[in-house]
């Protein structure tokens, strides 16, 4: 969980079929403002998705992780303000406070209290070898703990922070987790620090399986090769949910592809037409393959007049929605996070009664 907004949180076919009653779905995305259109594509439309699809008797958590933001420094104002962008913005792309319980991690003292209990059973050895603290700290995938750059760059927080993730899901018992390709390993540690605690106490966290998300990672729009990200220097590399049409039609114009006037789908030798082409898949639905033949005698000016009119529309509605909630007066976005806080509280002190009483506690 990511300066920029990141998603993460859990093995499925690309398109799962809908949760059956007696399920638990929850993910999680760190504050970090507005997100990107790769957010929405990546992981918020598909829990939306979920939410909608589920049957009756699923519970669906989706939270706010910002004790997870708190593993690089923060700014005070700056953190209250993105909360509460981002908290807006799960309920303007569609979320139901009425089906889903939208809370803020902070706001349940349970995440960290199991935090702590997982953390006398969670394996060093393992968390050394997980990737994240590497990426983070800009140190090659083979970096071990002895490593002197380690010893001096590397904060508790950031290396223990899967174990947070972890507690993030078992404290609500969560049998399923939406999450991108790239974060199953965050999963899979959950799954095995969930084992370790139940052969030690006896079997109280089910084994949380991943829900991996059908649409692939979205790149940047100056540099294809990366993923969009907020953390990029050059704003035009990105499009947030609430850009204007005006500024979404001057960043896809200004989208980098290559000297070649034709159309088509080639990720490794033409990432940044073939990305443009896969941002309109997911909007259209169509296979990039079928949209290539379409665009075949086509302008890349048109494909990115088009790809830019769809983007525009398809956000139109969350934009109108967001400006909506963070206008109102009414105290409706404050009801809605504390009715949220409250049921999640209640959902977590289950399990935390069952796991003292299986420790002695």
């Amino acid at each position: 969980m990511k300066g920029h907004l990141r998603r993460w949180g859990s093995s499925v076919t690309a398109q799962p079929s809908p949760i059956s009653s007696s399920q638990t779905i929850f993910s999680g995305i760190q504050p970090t403002g507005v997100p990107h259109l790769g957010n929405y594509l990546g992981a918020l439309r598909e829990w939306v998705r979920l939410q909608d699809n589920a049957t009756e008797g699923t519970r669906l958590f989706y939270s706010i992780v910002d004790l997870h933001a708190l593993t690089v420094p923060q700014d005070r104002c700056q953190l209250k303000k993105w909360r509460r962008e981002a908290f807006a913005t799960l309920l303007a792309v569609g979320l139901n406070p009425d089906r889903s319980t939208i809370f803020y991690q902070s706001a349940v003292p349970a995440h960290t209290e199991l935090y702590w209990i997982l953390s006398t059973v969670a394996s060093m050895g393992y968390l050394s070898r997980m990737t994240q603290w590497k990426s983070k700290l800009q140190l090659p995938e083979n970096t071990s703990l002895d490593h002197s750059a380690a010893r001096s760059k590397l904060r508790l927080g950031l290396f223990s922070y899967p174990v947070l993730q972890a507690a993030d899901i078992l404290v609500h018992r969560a049998t399923h987790v939406p999450v991108g390709e790239d974060q199953r390993q965050h999963l899979e540690f959950s799954r095995y620090t969930a084992n370790s605690f139940n052969h030690l106490y006896g079997h109280i966290f089910p084994s949380p399986e991943a829900l991996i998300s059908p649409a692939k990672r979205v790149m940047s729009l100056k540099e294809p090769t990366l993923k969009m990200s907020k953390s990029h220097a050059d704003s035009r590399s990105r499009i947030l949910l609430t850009d204007s049409p005006y500024d979404i039609h001057r960043k896809v114009r200004a989208a980098l592809t290559d000297s070649d006037a034709s159309i088509t789908y080639d990720p490794v030798r033409r990432p940044g037409v073939s990305n443009l082409i896969e941002i309109l898949s997911h909007l259209d639905g169509r296979s990039c393959d079928d949209l290539s033949l379409e665009y075949k005698s086509a302008s890349l000016r048109a494909l990115k007049e088009d790809l830019a009119g769809r983007i525009s529309d398809h956000l139109q509605g969350i934009r109108e929605r967001y400006y909506s909630l963070m206008e109102d007066n009414s105290g409706y976005l404050d009801t809605v996070t504390e009715q949220g806080a409250q049921a999640a509280r209640a959902n977590a002190d289950v399990t935390m009664k069952q796991i003292r009483k299986a420790m002695g506690l």
